[in-house]
């Protein structure tokens, strides 16, 4: 969508320019209501605390309609029209076109543009019209693919002629009697990458009929399988379309995405064949408005090496969520995790007792981990408007059809700008005006920071990519033995695979064994149980609840140095523990429940060597490269943060070293370069460190991860290149594909990192710019100034290069 900057004109203010008005008319920040245009912005909003930085009303829009293609049968036109459904919109009917005739195709468009119907007419067509014809469903969360089933049920029920269809879950929840009915008898089977995985593929004989009649696969909501998820997930997909062709079928793909950018490559990426995107959006939306948050800084709190600190994002946005149900809006305020929910709406009814008591009741916490009964009833509370306000993690992102509500809350970016786009969604779905107000409220982050700041890198268009790595050969290799397993590889599927050198190691190891037929695996390996699809070394250690014995769940060994340590704040499903112990020998943490008043944050030293350099780019005294690397960490303490974010002290650890092969981008500058910007030698060591943690907090912006998922290293001098170094590395085996994603996409990303860093009002760096909670030399040295000097150089010899 684009906004533009518009005057004049007679439109009057929006349903969230009001509403806003109402909420902050008491906090000397006034909405300026008569900016007017057909899609405009407000940066300047007459605030005299310059919390709310940008205000944004994206106009509504008309639907556009296509005619049913010619191919849709009547019966299931008549089932439509009976949903309420006369005409297809001509995202839905293009898509739909495009899948019939063959084509892998992607949709990506808007949340509630009626994505699903894209899929559903070729299938539906192909199992009316086709006695034998399958079809598979696949999500990445289990409440989206019992949402979508329960349509599907709906639409069926209403005729006859679709009563031989049985459509049917197959997940982890899923009982013995029902998965064994699902293979005989459904025909279209709802399911997740990881029963796919474990309980299809690894049995692919049990499953030959569905497998030679599989006409069509729904990967729904293909945003989300990015890094090594992704990756995993993209190569279980590669062996899907293997077995089904081998049977005797040549299925078409059709994915949903929300708007990102470049969907055709993604999920060409993601099968390892071409696709073609659908992103012109014919269906109507409400008018929106979108407000971006800064929270100011605490006064005379101080943090890390006496940092200024702002207010946590969770408590603003339960301020926020409080003073909407006040005004009667029905509002989701989504946070990052369960224990931010919690205590979400704990801040929210705590408010409300004091201003507003008869509306506690109006507000609950909504997340996985509770009872199946327990989140219907909360559902039907949310959709009845029992409740007005609701904190939630992504479990209601996905999966949950709410309709009717006013207002979203998005309580700390998301880490993408799909995410973002499907939290906001779910506002002004179905209301009976479609209008609708967004806040996002900015945690202490370079990247919260620098989207607040600009918001067209948010609100314009998106500007990540979906990041897979398939090629990574510690997530390729496991996944070439479940395919030997499944079917012997062929010369041709290594060929296709790229998988050549892979192939040759394992041979040699003997987990593949070479006969006339093609590779098959060697004796005694149960490949399948071995792949992890969530990531990992596949070594796990188990936590453990010592006062019950209830095991909490599991991490992999290498990330448990650095989250269950002794010490650590664990939190599942709500519940805070303290781990007591971590045995990595036994493959045992041991906590005790807990609900201390801090959090804590793991403290690393990390050395890095550099070996093969992939790609690589000059520019006079800088040069860029992206290379394959050996990082050696070891974690040294963690820190304990109050929740307000002051420190309260450090504690130190002794753990062994683990090394990890992955890969980098990195980037040198000559010391005559840096001197020549102004940065002196004394300094070149805090600049380098402060550029290094603000690009690691930025990347993000254009490769869909999470900070945790990379780490940096600066140096002086590094040894390998002889020059003050920066790198920043995939911190999963082999690499997931971000780095790479940093290279590729390096001039934007450092851009966007000096603006970030120039913008904060800091004054000598603070966490939502150039301090981070992970760092190993708590967070010394640091010099603000040196980065933006460092930054601005870079830009600048890129630019003349």
């Amino acid at each position: 969508m684009q906004i533009t900057q518009q005057s004049g004109g007679s439109r009057g203010p929006s349903y969230g320019e009001q509403l806003l008005s109402h909420v902050l008319s008491g906090s000397g920040i006034a909405v300026d209501s008569h900016v007017t245009g057909s899609g405009h912005t407000t940066d300047d909003v007459g605030t005299k605390d310059p919390t709310l930085t940008h205000l944004s009303v994206i106009d509504s829009t008309t639907a556009n309609f296509a005619d049913w293609p010619g191919w849709v049968p009547k019966a299931l036109v008549q089932a439509l029209a009976q949903q309420g459904i006369s005409r297809p919109w001509v995202h839905q009917a293009r898509a739909a076109s495009l899948a019939h005739d063959g084509s892998h195709v992607v949709v990506s468009t808007p949340t509630a543009s009626g994505k699903s119907l894209a899929y559903q007419l070729p299938i539906l067509t192909a199992l009316l019209t086709e006695p034998r014809a399958t079809a598979l469903y696949i999500a990445p969360t289990k409440a989206l693919g019992a949402d979508q089933i329960r349509a599907v049920a709906t639409l069926t029920a209403t005729r006859p002629e679709f009563s031989h269809l049985q459509p049917c879950a197959y997940d982890g929840d899923t009982e013995p009697d029902i998965r064994q009915w699902a293979r005989a008898h459904s025909r279209w089977i709802f399911t997740n990458p990881d029963m796919l995985h474990l309980g299809i593929l690894s049995t692919q004989t049990r499953w030959r009929h569905f497998l030679r009649n599989l006409r069509y696969v729904v990967i729904d909501e293909c945003h989300h399988y990015r890094g090594v998820f992704g990756s995993h997930t993209g190569l279980v997909l590669r062996r899907l379309l293997r077995v089904a062709r081998a049977a005797g079928a040549d299925p078409v793909v059709i994915a949903s995405s929300a708007t990102v950018a470049r969907p055709a490559e993604s999920l060409t990426r993601l099968l390892g064949e071409p696709a073609v995107a659908v992103t012109d959006d014919g269906s109507p939306h409400g008018e929106r408005t979108g407000a971006l948050w800064q929270p100011g800084f605490i006064p005379g709190v101080t943090g890390e090496n006496d940092a200024p600190v702002r207010r946590a994002a969770g408590a603003e946005s339960a301020r926020l969520l409080a003073d909407f149900v006040i005004e009667g809006a029905r509002t989701l305020c989504f946070t990052r995790s369960r224990v931010g929910a919690e205590l979400t709406a704990r801040q929210a009814r705590q408010i409300l007792a004091e201003a507003a008591p008869e509306l506690v009741g109006k507000v609950a916490a909504y997340r996985a981990g509770y009872l199946a009964d327990d989140r219907r009833a909360l559902e039907r509370a949310i959709n009845d408007a029992e409740l007005t306000g609701v904190a939630t993690t992504n479990a209601l992102e996905l999966g949950v059809d709410i309709s009717g509500l006013d207002a979203v809350i998005v309580a700390g970016y998301p880490g993408s700008v799909a995410s973002f786009w499907q939290q906001a969604g779910r506002a002004g779905r179905q209301h009976h005006s479609g209008d609708s107000l967004v806040v996002l409220v900015a945690r202490d982050d370079p990247l919260d920071t620098y989207l607040v700041h600009h918001p067209e890198a948010l609100l314009d268009k998106p500007v990540e990519a979906t990041v897979t790595d398939p090629g990574n050969p510690y997530i390729l290799g496991p996944h070439l033995l479940c395919a030997a397993a499944e079917l012997p590889l062929t010369e041709s599927d290594v060929d296709e695979w790229d998988a050549r050198a892979v192939v040759d190691e394992l041979t040699a190891q003997g987990a593949l064994k070479r006969r006339r037929a093609g590779w098959y695996v060697g004796a005694g390996i149960d490949p399948h149980a071995q792949v992890n699809l969530r990531g990992g070394s596949g070594t796990e250690v188990l936590i453990v609840d010592t006062s019950t014995g209830r095991l909490l769940g599991t991490v992999d060994a290498v990330r448990a140095m650095s989250t269950v340590y002794a010490g650590a704040v664990h939190i599942h499903q709500g519940e805070t523990f303290v781990v007591d112990e971590l045995d990595l020998d036994d493959g045992l943490a041991l906590t005790h429940p807990e609900e201390p008043d801090w959090t804590t944050s793991a403290r690393e030293t990390t050395g890095i060597s550099v070996g093969r350099v992939i790609a690589e780019n000059r520019y006079g005294p800088l040069t860029v490269a992206f290379a394959e690397v050996e990082v050696t960490g070891k974690v040294i303490g963690y820190l304990r943060t109050l929740l307000t974010g002051e420190v309260l002290d450090s504690v130190p650890l002794d753990m062994p070293e683990q090394t990890l092969p992955t890969r980098a981008v990195l980037y040198t500058l000559t010391p005559e370069a840096l001197a020549d910007a102004g940065v002196d030698a004394a300094a070149v060591p805090g600049a380098l460190h402060a550029a290094e943690h603000a690009a690691i907090g930025l990347l993000p912006l254009v490769a869909t991860c999470d900070r945790g998922d990379i780490g940096g290293v600066s140096t002086l001098a590094h040894p390998d290149t002889g020059l003050p170094t920066v790198f920043v590395y995939d911190g999963h085996l082999g690499g997931a594909g971000f780095a790479e994603r940093g290279h590729e996409a390096f001039a934007a990303w450092i851009g966007a990192t000096r603006e970030a860093v120039s913008a904060c009002r800091c004054a000598s760096g603070c966490p939502s710019c150039v301090q981070s909670p992970k760092c190993g030399n708590g967070n010394e040295p640091l010099d603000k100034a040196g980065a933006i000097a460092v930054l601005t150089l870079i830009e600048s010899l890129i630019g003349t290069g």
